[in-house]
C-alpha cells in the first residue's frame, strides 16, 4: 500500500494557481455588465444541406 500523500494548504493552492494562471482579472461590476444576444450564425456546425426530406433520409434509414 502506499503511504498517504500530504495535502497543500490554501495558501499554496492559491499561490500555485498564480504560478499557472497569473494575475486574473478584476471582477466585472453588475453595472458594468451587459446582455448578450448571438447575431451570427454557429460556427460549431456546418450549414444544413437538403431539406426536411434529405434529413429524413440520413436519420431515419428510411
Amino acid at each position: 500500500m502506499s503511504e498517504p500523500r500530504e495535502s497543500f494548504t490554501d495558501e499554496e493552492y492559491a499561490f500555485l494557481r498564480h504560478v499557472r494562471f497569473g494575475e486574473l482579472p478584476a471582477a466585472v461590476r453588475p453595472e458594468d455588465r451587459v446582455e448578450s444576444t448571438e447575431t451570427e450564425p454557429r460556427r460549431d456546425r456546418p450549414d444544413p444541406a437538403g431539406g426536411d426530406h434529405e434529413w429524413y433520409l440520413r436519420n431515419a434509414g428510411g
